[in-house]
């Protein structure tokens, strides 16, 4: 229920911390997540992306990840996020990776998971800025038995990246 003007009650801010705090709680309570310094539409990374997750936090909305087999299943998420005007977050499993790159392709060294989780990386970073919204994208969680799957993505990371 919300409060008349007789039961508002005034507060006092005890700290300069916690005037930091309201500072930005009514900085965020003003703002879209469109405001967020380097907001763009498609794959945000670094501080744009935590700073969003941030964001998400003290709007208090998630943004919910889909695991992705495919590019049918990365359109789907794209789509019905677009049609929110939210953001998305697209994750890759180790399993979901090696489907995203074919059965057909060995995964005894995880190379088909990896090789999957790449060409889907690459895959959202190229459509996703059509989609007009910022996405995330990430692996999911990873067991000690998969950690070579992790490496393997890490340093294709690692080689994108001197590239780019």
């Amino acid at each position: 229920r919300g409060q008349t003007q007789d039961e508002v009650r005034p507060f006092r801010v005890t700290s300069t911390e916690s005037a930091r705090e309201l500072a930005r709680a009514s900085t965020a309570a003003a703002m879209s997540f469109w405001d967020i310094p380097g907001m763009k539409a498609g794959v945000i990374t670094g501080d744009v992306a935590w700073n969003l997750l941030k964001f998400a936090k003290a709007k208090g909305f998630a943004i919910p990840a889909f695991n992705c087999t495919g590019s049918s299943v990365c359109n789907a998420v794209l789509e019905g996020a677009a049609k929110l005007g939210m953001p998305a977050y697209i994750q890759f499993s180790e399993g979901g990776s090696a489907f995203f790159c074919g059965k057909g392709i060995p995964n005894d060294k995880k190379q088909a998971a990896v090789l999957g989780a790449c060409a889907g990386a690459h895959y959202v970073r190229m459509v996703a800025p059509a989609y007009g919204i910022p996405v995330l994208v990430h692996s999911d969680h990873c067991a000690k038995k998969l950690l070579p799957w992790f490496d393997g993505m890490l340093e294709a990371d690692t080689e994108y990246f001197k590239q780019h």
